[in-house]
């Protein structure tokens, strides 16, 4: 029983579209790809005029279905393929049965763990919509006008499997712009704190849900701090782009000597200063307010009396769309010369970049320009990615976006 037979949220179309696809532009999704591109679609065909979020058969030009996508008219991404089959039904069950996949792999993949990303969009089949975990409550990014038509669906199943004591709904993403979605933030039900206490490799903090970047917590590189603890110990380290003290707490804990985080954000540096007190190490931490990009000149010239030897280069995604990316490359090479020039003999250097824009080959083809402007010799410890709960479609790139390396100077 396809959609056409069900009763679902208000708005949602009665009878699915037919996607009809451009000949020979079916490839990439015949191999695995979750988008379908507006140029690649030649028609569609509906007897009601389609809207946003509309649910679609895709046809090949040759007439073969290939399952169904939510439609998009208004977006670059016309389609958003949610199941091969084009027989299954998209309908409440269908949400929540996506949802309790999602957990169990979280479950088995971290086990013990009460704060993670529970849903990472197309890796959980769920396009366009992200759900991070922070104990008793829930933090929803919707970025699919096809989601956003059947929220009601999704927050009943996430009710059920989860129980949380609240979930909000931080719809501020540009993307939703793209889609003709508007930006909003509210809570959808019970009462969600401002802050709430996670723990993260044995670690305490407090995640700012509504006010803070992404959801409140960076858990994509929660496998990387853990990574670094022997690096840290013992070494005298410099975070940059810290906010709220992810890496600068990890290493403090660790055993390093002493530790100075930097960000341009003055409430993310307030937040990291009580998350080193909570975790009993503000005597080791020192937290400052500082644009990374004038800081990083002057310990590249000797002229910071704090002397590291280890660094961590967490900056946000510089790459907001893909015409962007040669300036971001750019910038990311000057930013990762002027770290290896500050670092000593035996100098560690932990860095990253977290946009699908920026591929492996890029990041490291970067590091290499950065080392020969930098006329530093470095060499690889590890070459890392996101952390196992924002898991990768091996036919869709765009799922890999987070890329992490730990270089050592020689």
């Amino acid at each position: 029983m396809t959609e056409s037979a069900k009763a679902g949220p208000e708005g949602v179309a009665e009878k699915p579209l037919r996607i009809i696809l451009n000949p020979d532009r079916d490839k990439r999704v015949k191999a695995g790809h979750l988008w379908i591109f507006s140029n690649e679609i030649k028609e569609v065909l509906s007897d009601h005029p389609p809207v946003p979020g509309d649910l679609g058969v895709i046809v090949t030009a040759a007439g073969v279905s290939l399952g169904m996508a939510f439609y998009n008219p208004n977006s670059l991404i016309g389609g958003r393929v949610l199941t091969r089959d084009p027989k299954e039904p998209i309908d409440a069950e269908f949400f929540r049965r996506r949802l309790a996949e999602a957990i169990a792999y979280r479950e088995k993949a971290l086990p013990g763990e009460s704060s993670y990303r529970l849903c990472y969009g197309e890796s959980d089949g769920l396009p366009g919509l992200v759900v991070d975990r922070y104990g008793q409550y829930l933090v929803l990014q919707v970025m699919s006008a096809g989601i956003e038509r059947r929220m009601p669906w999704i927050q009943a199943a996430l009710e059920e499997l989860v129980k949380p004591k609240g979930i909000y709904l931080k719809n501020d993403h540009k993307v939703r712009a793209l889609e003709g979605l508007p930006l909003e933030c509210k809570t959808l039900m019970g009462a969600v704190p401002e802050r709430v206490p996670i723990t993260e490799n044995g670690l305490r903090f407090a995640a700012p849900l509504g006010e803070g970047q992404k959801t409140g917590h960076y858990f994509d590189q929660r496998e990387n701090r853990a990574f670094l603890r022997p690096y840290f110990a013992g070494r005298s380290v410099l975070d940059l782009y810290c906010y709220t003290g992810g890496f600068a707490i990890a290493a403090a804990k660790a055993g390093a000597k002493s530790v100075l985080a930097l960000d341009s954000s003055g409430p993310a540096i307030q937040l990291a200063r009580e998350n080193a007190k909570f975790n009993g190490v503000d005597g080791i931490v020192s937290a400052d307010e500082g644009d990374a990009e004038v800081v990083l000149e002057s310990f590249a010239r000797g002229q910071q009396p704090f002397k590291p030897d280890m660094i961590v280069l967490d900056p946000p995604s510089l790459v907001p769309a893909k015409k962007h990316l040669p300036q971001a490359l750019r910038l990311y090479t000057k930013l990762n010369a002027q770290a290896m020039r500050a670092l000593p003999k035996g100098g560690l250097l932990a860095t990253a970049t977290c946009s699908h824009h920026v591929s492996r080959e890029d990041f490291v083809l970067m590091l290499r320009n950065a080392q020969a402007k930098a006329e530093r010799p470095m060499r690889f410890v590890t070459l890392r990615g996101q952390a196992t709960d924002h898991p990768i479609l091996l036919a869709m790139p765009e799922t890999e976006y987070l890329h992490f390396a730990l270089l050592e100077m020689i």
